[in-house]
């Protein structure tokens, strides 16, 4: 259910610019490929489209955000090296 609920919530919120263009650009092509009977284009199709309903892809508001703090949780060690020559003969 909580799935359910989730998908909900990415299906109705937060529409912007590039998510419309990602729907009108999949409808569009779609109905292209299906004129055409052109399978790459309907491939590509649904590509857009799944972007546009799932609200993934690069180029949306933070799609390709590096985050700005590092994790809390991180844990640093002293790594301490030791060099090793060989000998020579």
């Amino acid at each position: 259910m909580e799935a359910f609920v989730n998908f909900k919530q990415t299906l109705l919120n937060n529409w912007h610019f590039m998510r419309w263009l990602r729907l009108g650009l999949g409808s569009f092509v779609g109905y292209q490929a299906i004129i055409a009977h052109d399978p790459l284009a309907g491939f590509i199709s649904a590509f857009l489209l799944f972007q546009a309903v799932s609200n993934t892809g690069c180029g949306g508001v933070g799609g390709c955000a590096v985050p700005s703090s590092p994790k809390k949780n991180s844990i640093v060690k002293d790594v301490e090296f030791e060099e090793v020559k060989a000998e020579k003969k």
